[in-house]
């Protein structure tokens, strides 16, 4: 124990105040006498019942400095009355203040994600929000061992043992940059999930990339697959978008978001500019595309004959291009759970394969087809106009495409 004089002599220390779940609170030590005539310092908590923003912290500022100036005189009012909020409705209306208060609870990281998900939502897509990060509060809610930032270790340790090494890699990336964010926000002062996705090591070819999975049909099958949606009652009216997959090789959520504004008058040209997408309300149309603003694809004529023949007598610009039944988007996903799936499984010797695969076997078709032109010179597509086509990187083609379909040899010479 101190004497208050050794007290006095020694730093009297400041006020602070803080955020604690939102909501401001000051914070400060002080001498107070105790048994024997001897002094403690405490530590005090004064509740102020403001949320946390930039008016707020000016009030409290005020308040702050007047605490500390009576702090600094030895004249600290131990009732905490005078320093308690003006924004009170009434005295008794002020939590109770203790010396010693509880401990709070540990902070909980669903509370940080839902603070960081609404800091990032202008900045994201509304896809990445639907499918990313409600996908994380899915797993911290209703998943995850515990939702204490303590139990890092155990949150980690169950994903590893839960998850593939891609998805329990992407959601400890996920996590850490959350921590770091509530970091920069002083919401908490650590980010226990530094570091550990880098300690997951994720086997090649373990990814969700649909771009590098590869299993493309044959022309054959194709058109197996094809001639199967024409031929079927309830899913014939899917037949025009499933050719033009396979004779684009654009990605699904990009045909489905056309309009016949984007088709030229002879349907000789098409113009890809933007895609329907998946957010917490439901589909919705995003200007742009996945990596790049927009792209010209030229038709050829039997994708231009097909297009003439699917047009309304009434459509206008903004007629969708391949409507669903009810004349609203389609839903990819709704469309390979229910058409897609029945339709394949009906074809004796054709594997299954996602709906994202009619892409890889336009590519792969593109690269091996070989042309001879009227003059008799044989002409074939070169990877880097592929990935023109189909809006993707000549590094892509090479890597994934090139390399696989050519069947190397030594020329004579």
């Amino acid at each position: 124990m101190y004497s208050r004089e050794k007290i006095a002599r020694s730093s009297k220390g400041s006020v602070q105040f803080k955020n604690t779940k939102g909501r401001l609170q000051i914070v400060f030590s002080y001498p107070v006498q105790i048994a024997n005539g001897e002094f403690e310092r405490k530590r005090f908590y004064i509740s102020t019942g403001y949320d946390d923003t930039p008016l707020n912290r000016q009030r409290v500022g005020n308040t702050v400095r007047i605490l500390q100036r009576d702090i600094d005189y030895g004249e600290v009012d131990l009732t905490l009355q005078k320093y308690s909020p003006i924004a009170s409705l009434s005295a008794s209306a002020i939590p109770p203040i203790s010396p010693n208060p509880p401990e709070p609870d540990p902070p909980e990281l669903q509370e940080f994600w839902e603070k960081y998900t609404a800091f990032k939502r202008r900045s994201l897509s509304p896809s990445t929000i639907a499918k990313d990060y409600v996908r994380v509060a899915h797993c911290i809610q209703n998943e995850f061992p515990s939702r204490k930032l303590k139990d890092a270790v155990l949150i980690r340790d169950w994903l590893v043992a839960n998850k593939t090494p891609d998805t329990a890699k992407r959601l400890l990336t996920q996590l850490s940059a959350c921590c770091k964010w509530s970091m920069k926000s002083q919401l908490t002062g650590e980010n226990p999930f530094k570091g550990m996705a880098a300690d997951i090591k994720v086997p090649k070819g373990d990814g969700n990339d649909e771009d590098t999975d590869i299993n493309p049909f044959t022309l054959e099958e194709r058109d197996r697959i094809i001639a199967a949606f024409r031929g079927d009652r309830h899913f014939s009216c899917y037949a025009p978008l499933i050719e033009f997959l396979f004779m684009t090789g654009c990605r699904p959520s990009e045909a489905v978001a056309l309009q016949w504004q984007h088709i030229s008058a002879d349907y000789r040209t098409i113009r890809f500019e933007q895609a329907i997408v998946v957010s917490e309300n439901g589909l919705v149309c995003k200007k742009g595309l996945k990596t790049q603003k927009k792209r010209m694809f030229p038709a050829n004529g039997k994708l231009a004959a097909m297009l003439a023949a699917i047009k309304p007598a009434h459509a206008t610009g903004d007629t969708k291009v391949f409507p669903s039944p009810r004349d609203t988007w389609i839903d990819v996903h709704n469309l390979t759970n229910r058409g897609w799936q029945k339709i394949l499984k009906q074809l004796d010797g054709i594997e299954y394969r996602k709906l994202y695969q009619t892409r890889h076997t336009f590519i792969t078709a593109a690269l091996e087809t070989v042309v001879t032109m009227a003059d008799g010179k044989v002409k074939m597509l070169d990877a880097k106009d592929v990935a023109r086509l189909v809006g993707t990187s000549p590094k892509m083609i090479y890597e994934h495409y090139a390399g696989q379909s050519r069947d190397l040899f030594v020329p004579e010479f």
